[in-house]
Order: structure tokens, then C-alpha cells, then sequence
């Protein structure tokens, strides 16, 4: 992505033409006064409106649950220091009893950035220490100047380089935080600092680089900067607590007849601080409040102003407007998406989504001191970011001027489909060639990023069988032509079926080839 440069060259051109008209005005003797800045925005929305946009929130939250079918949300509003509304919704788990309230704990996923980013401004005393290179043991990327120039603003503003969602195939395979971030020097490099590629293990080094500097875990740096200090007592880093808790909301996903289970468990201690984070809505309002309370909370100074006023601060283009006059241009900051809108007012979010089974939002506009946390058990649908989204509109304009569910839906559906094969491997064509001997398939192939892939015959000859990972998974092939074969991919980015091609002693795993990192070599 190259708009950052053009952005910043046409600031040069701005700039070189307001020098030559100054030149012009001195040459001919002009004197012409500066013009005045624009006035700042101000607050617009009242507290009669407010007040509107609470009271329709059971009614919606309900409303989109039932179109839905997520199981349960929990939902907290924060308007000038004080919690107008924290309301649960719903069940815990399907199948059981268990409601939902504002003290059940929610996977909160990628709402973990924000928060994680506050703890890392809670640890610094100069805004300008986010523009440092902190080193990593075993962290290295690719390009060596830029491994040793890597700050912490790079990393947790997706701007280093790294590929999208680079290690997270790894994670989904079984791979420890370990191995995956010593094995980000093989992902290929975008240009540095304007590039925009979202990375979960990118940011997650920069945090344990901060708490490595300090001499501790990321999960102690947490509780002692933030959790402690805020008072939120039911909000963690790791997934034991999350599991152990009595009252945590289970992960649930769709099936096919549309009812929702609890099918599967995501463990993300691999990648904690960048999605690992457990919390409540009564946590999080407290959270929300010490954001637009500039850091403080209850009285009590909990983060510098300066440093986290850094975090929601544009620091790379992320959404360039789609059409002349479509959406706003949209940044990321140091773990939130930064946008303005036509009055001037900043407004900072972040979405969280584990496709196996939870979906979260935040939203806020400071200078209107308000916010609005979403947490929910589903996969996400487009509940948890229709509620804010919907909140805000009536808040602002007295109604909802969309249908912000079916909008949400389909860009998450939108999403989900990006990464499936346009092969159909369910279907092989007519005419295709037989496989040949099991034998010239199995055995053992090595890759340098993904490790040791094996494949074996079943002792009954019906089948082959791929393994990867260091556990190992196990994934049944099923022919398709020649020598390509398929089989379903499982875990967090599961894109459907996806083609394994033998050639020459090598093989390669399509879906794990998007960076050219997927040929494995028989040994």
C-alpha cells in the first residue's frame, strides 16, 4: 500500500505552493494576514439524546439476538464518567440455565488491543518512548535494518512490514507463542512504516518486549499497570482464568440448521496481549470510563495522559475512502481505528471476532465523553458491532439511518469467504486422472516456517492421511485429480477445503501458501 507517500508528498506540494505565493506577496510588496485555523469541533449530541439511544438499547439488543440467534451479550454504556446502562442478555451456554449478567466473562478477542495498548502506555513516562526499538530475544523480521529499527509504535499499529495475520496459521496448527514469533523472520516484508498489513504476533512481540525490558510476564505487567489499579477485577490475560471462571460465557458457532453450539474451545495464550484478554462488561465500562477520563479513574491517575493520548492518534492509513463521497478515511492508532467524521470529532473503535466462537466492539467519541462496550458468545454475525453502531446513529441523529445488522453480517460473510479456494474440491472434474500408489505420496516433508508434515496410508487402504504441527493434527485426504488431493481445514482460519498438490518431492498446502511458505520438502 502506498497511500501514506502520495499523502505525504502532496503535504510537500501544499506546502511548496503556500511557500511560492508567500514568495510572490514579499516580492511585490503584498502583505496578506494568515488565516484564522478552523474552530474546533464541539460537542453535539445532548444528553436528551443520550438518554434516547439507552432506552432503545434493550429493544434492540434483543431484537438482533432473536434475528441472529447468539446465544449471549453483555452490553455497557459510559456517558460523562457514569455508567448509564450494563445489561446482560441472554445465555451463558446453550443447553443450559446460565444467564448472562454484567459479571459473566467474555473472550473478547481483538478488543484486547486497545486494552493492551493502555497497559503499555501505563508502563511509559514519554510519549516519545513508543518510537523506540525494543529488542525481542528470538524476535527477529526478515530485513535486518529493520528488525533492529522496529519500534513499538510500528508493531502495534500494523506498520512493520509483516505480511497479514502473519504466524497465525502457525497458531491454528498448534505452534507455541514461542515458535511462532522466532519464525516471523521467514514471513516476506511490505515496505516499512507504509504498509498496512493487520498482524496479531507482530503486535503481541512488541508488548512481551516491553514486559521483557521490565523484567516480567505480560500477564503480571497487565494486572499490576491496569487490571489492579482500575479495579477490574475479573479481567485477565490468560486463558486458565477465562476457562476456571464459573460464570464465563462459552464460545458458540452456527450450524447448519442455524441453531448455535458450543463446539469448540479457542485457547489464544499464544498471541495474549493482541486477542487473549477475558473480561466483563462491568470490567470494561471501567476500562471505557479511564479512557475518556484521559487516564484517570475514580480521582486516581492509572495512566499518563500523554502516552495513552498517543494511542489514539493516527499512525497509519489503514481505509482509504472508498469514493469521493463514501466512508471516511480510516487510520489505525496504537491498538484502536481512528477516524473523524464531518463535524472534526474523533472516534475511536476496535472490533473483536474469533470465528470459533465470540465477537466484541467498542466504540467511542471523547469529546462527547461516550462509549459503548458489546460483548458477545457468538462467532461474529455483525451483533456486537450493529449494537454500537446502531447506538451511535440514534444517539447522533435521532434514529437508526440503516439497517446496521444486515451491513455488519454480510461484511463479516464478506470476509469469511476471501480466503476459501475458487477450487471446488468437493467436485472433481469429470475425467480425472487416478491417483498413483500410495507410495509415492508418503513420508515425511520438512518446511522451514511450518516444520514436518507426514503422510501415511491407512492400514485399511481407503485412505491417506496428512499430519502437521508439532502435536501432530491429523487431516484425512481426499483425492481430487491426479496428484492433487484436499482436505478440510480446522481451527480459528478454517477456509473450507483446500488443495494439497504432490510434485517432484515436494507437496504443497494451498491455503498455507499465501506468502510462498508452503512447500514442504520429502526428507
Amino acid at each position: 500500500m502506498r497511500t501514506p507517500r502520495v499523502l505525504t508528498a502532496t503535504g510537500v506540494l501544499v506546502a511548496l505552493a503556500a511557500g511560492t505565493a508567500a514568495a510572490a506577496a514579499t516580492a511585490t510588496g503584498a502583505t496578506t494576514a494568515a488565516p484564522a485555523p478552523p474552530p474546533p469541533p464541539r460537542p453535539q449530541i445532548t444528553d436528551a439524546a443520550v438518554e434516547k439511544a439507552v432506552a432503545r438499547l434493550d429493544g434492540t439488543v434483543a431484537a438482533m439476538m432473536r434475528t441472529t440467534g447468539v446465544p449471549g451479550a453483555s452490553v455497557a454504556v459510559v456517558h460523562n464518567d457514569k455508567v448509564l446502562y450494563l445489561k446482560g442478555f441472554g445465555l451463558r451456554r446453550t443447553g443450559e440455565s446460565g444467564k448472562v449478567d454484567p459479571d459473566t466473562v467474555f473472550q473478547i478477542a481483538s478488543l484486547s488491543k486497545p486494552v493492551s495498548s493502555t497497559v503499555v502506555a501505563g508502563t511509559l513516562s514519554d510519549p516519545a518512548e513508543w518510537d523506540k526499538h525494543v529488542p525481542l530475544p528470538g524476535f527477529a523480521l526478515k530485513d535486518p535494518w529493520v528488525s533492529d529499527h522496529v519500534a513499538t509504535a510500528d508493531l502495534f499499529s500494523h506498520r512493520s512490514g509483516l505480511p497479514d495475520h502473519a504466524g497465525d496459521l502457525l497458531e491454528d496448527l498448534g505452534y507455541d507463542q514461542s515458535y511462532i514469533l522466532g519464525h516471523l523472520r521467514l514471513e516476506p516484508l511490505d515496505p516499512f512504516r507504509i504498509s498496512y498489513a493487520y498482524t496479531n504476533f507482530g503486535f503481541t512481540a512488541a508488548a512481551e518486549a516491553i514486559a521483557a525490558a521490565r523484567g516480567t510476564s505480560w500477564q503480571k505487567l497487565s494486572a499490576d499497570t491496569l487490571f489492579k489499579p482500575a479495579g477490574m477485577t475479573r479481567t485477565s490475560t490468560e486463558f486458565s482464568a477465562f476457562r476456571d471462571a464459573p460464570d464465563h460465557a462459552a464460545t458458540h458457532v452456527k450450524n447448519p440448521d442455524g441453531t448455535w453450539s458450543p463446539r469448540y474451545v479457542r485457547d489464544p495464550d499464544a498471541q495474549s496481549p493482541a486477542g487473549g484478554v477475558s473480561s466483563t462488561a462491568r470490567d470494561m465500562s471501567r476500562w471505557l470510563r479511564l479512557q475518556l477520563g484521559n487516564g484517570v479513574l475514580d480521582g486516581k491517575r492509572i495512566v499518563p495522559a500523554d502516552t495513552l493520548d498517543r494511542t489514539h492518534q493516527p499512525q497509519i492509513l489503514s481505509q482509504p475512502p472508498t469514493t469521493a463521497t463514501g466512508e471516511h478515511t480510516g487510520f489505525y492508532g496504537l491498538g484502536w481505528n481512528v477516524s473523524y467524521d464531518d463535524a472534526g470529532r474523533l472516534r475511536l473503535s476496535h472490533s473483536g471476532a474469533f470465528e470459533l466462537g465470540a465477537n466484541t466492539n467498542v466504540t467511542m467519541l471523547p469529546l462527547e465523553q461516550l462509549g459503548i462496550i458489546v460483548l458477545t458468545n457468538g462467532a461474529p454475525v455483525g451483533l456486537a458491532d450493529a449494537v454500537a453502531l446502531d447506538f451511535f446513529d440514534v444517539a447522533e441523529h435521532g434514529r437508526a439511518s440503516t439497517d446496521w445488522l444486515a451491513l455488519a453480517s454480510a461484511l463479516y460473510a464478506q470476509a469469511l469467504d476471501a480466503g476459501r479456494s475458487p477450487t471446488d474440491y468437493a467436485h472433481p472434474p469429470a475425467g480425472a486422472k487416478p491417483a498413483r500408489n500410495d507410495s509415492a505420496y508418503t513420508g515425511t516433508y520438512d518446511n522451514p516456517y511450518y516444520g514436518k508434515l507426514t503422510v501415511t496410508a491407512n492400514p485399511d487402504g481407503s485412505a491417506l492421511t496428512l499430519s502437521l504441527g508439532p502435536k501432530p493434527l491429523k487431516f484425512p485426504l481426499t483425492h481430487y485429480d491426479g496428484d492433487v488431493f484436499s482436505f478440510e481445514t480446522a481451527g480459528e482460519n478454517a477456509v473450507g477445503r483446500t488443495g494439497v498438490t504432490f510434485a517432484d518431492g515436494t507437496v504443497r498446502v494451498e491455503y498455507l501458501d499465501a506468502n510462498h511458505l508452503g512447500t514442504f520438502t520429502r526428507q
